[in-house]
């Protein structure tokens, strides 16, 4: 399903882009429909009308870089786990060369995002963006497959690291990183719904040393 109807034209200003600069018009239509996620919070309110009055295009215009609403919304919610696993990428990096202090600078790097970025992180994660079955919309099985894969590879390796080192005792890296995302994810979606819950100090380091099977320090 095509997003927006028969548009009107878009907002006057914005000069035509110069030959090879359709790259930067894709990149303004994603940022433009994470910026309406950010100010609304609602998924609906990313239309064809709505981006291209934003950004002064003529409303057609999107079509030639995204084919359905659906679309769009994936390559924000792939733009936003990039920045993510980049941003827990650098974190690992900032962390030294001890094991355990790596992952943990990750975990915490997870949290700071989804507190700093309540509204992206709902789109990515939150259920804000009900993605379609495949087959109603150009998103293909394996665009929804990747999604998340590099974020999830970063925690991977920081727990893989820790086995090496000894800090860890589990025995199912790819498992235990899988649970211990989760644990994050439940501490970062309980933070957003329930904000004057007096959360232990601390919280965030047990469930990482619990579910990364840490010993102890």
């Amino acid at each position: 399903m095509k997003i927006g109807d028969s548009e009107d034209a878009a907002t006057p200003g914005r000069r035509r882009n110069r030959r090879g600069e359709g790259g930067k018009l894709r990149d303004d239509i994603v940022n433009a429909a994470a910026a309406l996620l950010d100010e609304t919070g609602d998924e609906h309110a990313v239309t064809l009308r709505s981006i291209a009055r934003r950004i002064g295009i003529a409303a057609p215009s999107i079509y030639a870089h995204f084919p359905d609403q659906p679309a769009i919304m994936l390559a924000v919610v792939n733009q936003e786990f990039d920045l993510l696993a980049a941003r827990l990428r650098t974190a690992a990096e900032s962390a030294g060369h001890n094991a355990r202090q790596r992952l943990l600078a990750v975990g915490h790097a997870y949290l700071d995002m989804a507190r700093a970025h309540p509204g992206r992180y709902r789109i990515m994660l939150g259920g804000l963006w009900a993605a379609p079955a495949v087959g109603e919309s150009s998103i293909t099985q394996e665009e929804m497959d990747s999604l998340g894969v590099e974020a999830l590879a970063v925690l991977t390796e920081v727990l893989g690291e820790c086995v090496a080192a000894g800090e860890s005792t589990s025995d199912d890296v790819e498992s235990d990183a899988v649970a211990l995302w989760l644990g994050l994810h439940g501490l970062a979606h309980q933070r957003a719904v329930i904000r004057k819950f007096p959360w232990p100090p601390g919280i965030a380091e047990r469930i990482i040393t619990a579910l990364a099977h840490l010993k102890e320090a």
